[in-house]
């Protein structure tokens, strides 16, 4: 076995992660539908595992940039990230590939709740406009939740424009409080017919169920969320969320917003992806969003390791960088079953 010292470059005019000189990992010609991104690696050997010793494949998404980065809203064209290390519940894992745009076309879907304020209305040319500028070859899927149920408006497809077309009008809604996350954990549940690779959801909600109680607490813990966030982990999924209220919400002051907003912000944090929001109040504009949303996707990558855990249950996962300079955002865990 080997084990990964590598010096890990980015270069966006080739959509590529440069590693400098080294040797290819011996599982490569094993795993060749991993195209492997790197040219390259530094390897350190490490003592052979017992014959008996079994590992599994593991993929998580991960985006990697620099704070310097998301402040001037600008990706440079070249980003030394040194030394990349996967940890499972702290033991160090391999890292068979990093594939890139160029190597995994992204699956993403837009996800609506179809309760919110019709001020959303406001901002769907902006998504319909994101939607149309994702890579060639991006699949993408739109759905609305209604009642903890997902209705899909337009599969999975690599048309983006017909995707975009498929998002429709709010009408609004003097209800709330039934949450996104079942409708999500259904939609995430649409990913699994996909091939691996680099996966998202964009989706836009107040966050808000109430099916556990009000309070913060419990708004941040019920059982959809936890059950969505143990589904995106599963398939690899970073959640993006933007916060819009419904009529629910439209207090800005309500602790319902402060909840929702934790909601939202756990299962982005806990699956790699990241919460959007301006205040407690609707955005104005979903545009600065979307500008650091597609620096976040333009910088993902899905990276494949071994996993020596072969137990069934709940693993922290860290990825890390020597480079202090660079963020990396990640899944903080996953079960395994």
């Amino acid at each position: 076995m080997l084990r990964y010292s590598q010096k890990v470059y980015y270069d966006s005019t080739r959509d590529i992660l440069l590693m400098k000189k080294g040797l290819l990992v011996f599982v490569a010609f094993l795993f060749a539908s991993l195209v492997t991104v790197a040219v390259g690696q530094t390897a350190t050997p490490t003592p052979a595992p017992t014959p008996a010793q079994k590992v599994r494949i593991w993929s998580i998404p991960i985006s990697i940039y620099t704070k310097k980065e998301l402040e001037q809203n600008q990706a440079s064209e070249f980003l030394q990230t040194d030394k990349l290390s996967v940890k499972e519940n702290g033991d160090e894992q391999q890292i068979l590939s990093i594939r890139a745009l160029s190597d995994s076309p992204l699956s993403l879907a837009v996800v609506v709740q179809d309760d919110l304020s019709s001020n959303i209305n406001l901002q769907l040319e902006d998504i319909r406009q994101f939607i149309r500028g994702l890579p060639k070859g991006s699949r993408v899927m739109v759905a609305y939740i209604r009642g903890g149920s997902a209705v899909t408006l337009q599969k999975f497809t690599d048309d983006r424009e017909k995707a975009a077309k498929s998002l429709r009008i709010i009408a609004g809604s003097s209800s709330g409080g039934t949450g996104p996350y079942g409708g999500l954990n259904d939609v995430l549940k649409r990913f699994e017919a996909l091939p691996s690779g680099r996966r998202a959801v964009l989706m836009i909600s107040d966050g808000v169920d109430t099916s556990q109680g009000s309070n913060v607490s419990s708004l941040v813990q019920t059982i959809d969320l936890e059950n969505a966030i143990a589904r995106a982990q599963r398939n690899s999924v970073a959640v993006y969320s933007i916060y819009s209220p419904t009529a629910l919400t439209s207090n800005s002051n309500s602790p319902l917003v402060t909840g929702g907003q934790g909601a939202l912000l756990r299962i982005s944090d806990e699956t790699g992806g990241r919460s959007f929001y301006q205040g407690s109040i609707a955005p104005v504009s979903f545009t600065p969003f979307i500008r650091d949303l597609n620096l976040l996707l333009g910088r993902q990558f899905s990276l494949t390791y071994l996993s020596t855990h072969m137990k069934k249950g709940y693993y922290r996962v860290e990825v890390t960088s020597s480079n202090p300079d660079i963020k990396i955002e990640h899944p903080k865990g996953y079960y395994f079953r």
